[in-house]
């Protein structure tokens, strides 16, 4: 178990220098001189081609491209990222701010998807088959299949325009997580409640579970030993949510302007801030493969079958 572990944790330090090589690698391949972009947005007038050899000099933008790799990747191993090609300002002073608004959303969404998840997902396997079951997978589905900028225009309309009962946009206090994190939830858990369901049915169908019906176990235990049979579903579910969220945020967070990851990597984009797009890919690709080994990690452990595979 420990060796398992351990492997895959080693694992992960070749992948992430390949994922860090493509992320500088591609936006290097801008049509867009950095150089340019700089002095664009210092708002120089009259842009020479003196004053561009100058300004690579000055951010090391003309030293050889593994050489400026390697200089980028020493400083993002100690969570540096360089200097803002728009503001000039330190990348972390704008990006950690917003990481951090992002995270609190992704996790209390993820909460909230989980116990929405484990819920439904465990009554609709007790209830297979009857008009609660059928009901509730027509609505995950039709939730599933609607856009999440259309889901969010629905409520802002009746919750914050119609009823004006939560604010539409920013973060002022706690009441602006609501509307946000519905969103969110309401999404994913159309999604991943059937992944509990069909583990709970598995389960329920089980030779073991057939026995102790018959000699009279109650419901209540008997649901205890199906949970924890099923729970490397939770724990996958709870594991992979968080960065697939934190990665896909971008359209909930401009539809509500959400001073988080999403809408600064946005504006990035558009301004072609490059030290801040390679920030972002970076932090979200390291999440995606931190909690995806965290998964394997904790289903080897909690499954036996696991363990002697590896």
């Amino acid at each position: 178990m420990a060796y398992s572990a351990m492997k895959r944790l080693l694992l992960m330090i070749p992948l992430l220098i390949v994922i860090s090589f493509l992320t500088f690698a591609l936006t290097h391949l801008s049509s867009e001189d950095p150089a340019v972009v700089i002095l664009h947005a210092q708002e120089v007038p009259d842009i020479t081609q003196s004053l561009i050899e100058q300004t690579r000099a000055k951010y090391y933008l003309d030293a050889p491209f593994l050489v400026q790799y390697w200089e980028w990747l020493q400083s993002a191993v100690q969570l540096q990222f360089g200097h803002s090609f728009v503001t000039g300002e330190d990348v972390g002073l704008r990006l950690w701010p917003a990481f951090f608004n992002t995270l609190k959303l992704t996790l209390i969404s993820s909460v909230a998807i989980i116990v929405l998840s484990l819920l439904f997902g465990i009554l609709t396997a007790l209830l297979r088959g009857t008009w609660f079951d059928r009901m509730t997978r027509t609505t995950a589905f039709v939730l599933t299949a609607i856009p999440s900028y259309w889901l969010a225009a629905i409520l802002i309309i009746f919750l914050s325009v119609k009823l004006n009962a939560l604010p539409t946009s920013g973060l002022t206090g706690p009441e602006s997580y609501i509307l946000p994190v519905a969103v969110i939830t309401l999404g994913y858990t159309g999604i991943y409640f059937r992944n509990v369901r069909s583990a709970v049915i598995q389960q329920l169908d089980q030779d073991y579970v057939l026995y102790m019906r018959a000699m009279g176990v109650p419901m209540s235990q008997l649901l205890v030993y199906v949970a924890r049979n099923a729970m490397q579903v939770v724990v996958s579910i709870f594991c992979m949510s968080i960065p697939i969220i934190l990665g896909g945020s971008v359209v909930i967070e401009n539809v509500f302007a959400w001073p988080g990851m999403g809408q600064l990597s946005v504006k990035a984009v558009l301004e072609q801030d490059f030290p801040m797009i390679q920030a972002y890919v970076l932090i979200v690709s390291v999440l995606f493969i931190l909690f995806n080994t965290l998964a394997d990690v904790i289903n080897m452990w909690l499954n036996p079958k696991l363990r002697e595979e590896h």
